[in-house]
């Protein structure tokens, strides 16, 4: 058994932000102050491990981009900086799910007693079934 990878982790200079205006109530604040978050990260050209990112990339999230950028908007919380660190979050929970990879799948029969079992039963239900028709005088 290999040793566990260590955790990936992600560079924040290979992070990108931008404040935009966030959607839903609010008041008056969500009019006038800019207090969610645009996260965009370039998968292509991070610093991650090949095939980290070639795992990331095949995700089927309409998050990333056709050239591979990462979009992620965070508004949940009232400061910019909460935002930030909420879509950095994200961020960092997206990779870890595909850092590992997937397990290989190994072809297994069923047993004999398996295989005799599911015949039984679908005997049993013909049986049962057979039952069900007009009576033969």
């Amino acid at each position: 058994m290999t040793s566990p990878r260590p955790p990936v982790l992600i560079d924040p200079l290979e992070v990108e932000f931008s404040a935009i205006r966030a959607q839903g109530a609010g008041g008056q604040n969500v009019n006038k102050v800019s207090s969610a978050v645009h996260l965009r990260y370039d998968i292509p050209a991070s610093s991650l491990p090949d095939d980290v990112k070639e795992r990331l990339l095949a995700l089927r999230d309409s998050r990333i981009t056709q050239e591979g950028v990462l979009v992620l908007k965070a508004q949940k919380h009232r400061s910019q900086d909460m935002n930030r660190g909420d879509a950095l979050a994200r961020l960092q929970e997206l990779v870890d799910s595909v850092a590992a990879p997937p397990r290989v799948r190994r072809a297994t029969k069923p047993s004999y007693g398996a295989r005799q079992r599911r015949l039984e039963g679908k005997s049993q239900r013909s049986a049962i079934k057979s039952l069900r028709g007009p009576v033969k005088d």
